[in-house]
């Protein structure tokens, strides 16, 4: 049953957002009372906490697979933004942005995790386009992952970024052109510009 209430409360949070889903809502939706979801959840902020990790470590676990690949850097970048809008259903209901505004401690928790983990990931990104000649070799990896990783959190602030004016798939393939187009070679800006071209905003 815990299962099945993590299942179906990451699908209406990710739908719905985690301020308008009730513990009414996901009871109702799963044909339990809510003392069922009391059982195996001390309150909404300890399910909405447990499903924040398992949605992180799904998306963690996804990252890993693509960079197992060992595609060229760039092309890398795409298919893990592709795989990360794909797994949180385009972001529609804006999650991050509504986990930092209503549960604050969860998401300092979360924002820490998610530095850690995209740190190893960029600089390891950074590390492998310079050596296949993609990224320029006098750019400043530790600066740049930082760099991006506070780009990343930037763009989902819906205060600076309203979605009734970017949608949050154009938003990601700004971001990235915008960051390749600082670090990239010769080399690099043609398989920038080719990615570009199969990956409309």
């Amino acid at each position: 049953m815990r299962d099945k209430i993590l299942e179906k409360a990451t699908e209406m949070f990710l739908n719905l957002g985690f301020k308008s889903v009730t513990m009414d809502d996901i009871a109702s939706e799963i044909g339990a009372s809510k003392k069922t979801l009391y059982a195996h959840f001390k309150n909404k902020t300890d399910l909405v906490g447990e499903v924040t990790n398992a949605m992180f470590s799904a998306v963690c676990d996804g990252i890993d697979m693509i960079h197992e690949q060992q595609q060229n850097p760039i092309k890398e970048l795409y298919e893990v933004k592709h795989f990360v809008m794909t797994t949180l259903k385009d972001e529609k209901s804006s999650p991050q942005y509504q986990l930092q505004k209503y549960y604050p401690k969860l998401y300092s928790t979360f924002k820490q995790k998610q530095f850690e983990f995209m740190q190893e990931c960029i600089k390891e990104n950074l590390t492998r386009g310079i050596e296949q000649k993609l990224f320029r070799e006098d750019i400043n990896i530790d600066f740049i992952a930082r760099i991006y990783f506070n780009g990343m959190i930037g763009i989902k602030d819906l205060e600076l970024f309203p979605l009734k004016q970017f949608s949050m798939n154009s938003l990601m393939n700004y971001y990235l052109e915008y960051h390749l187009r600082g670090i990239c070679s010769e080399k690099g800006l043609k398989e920038l510009e080719s990615q570009i071209k199969t990956n409309p905003s």
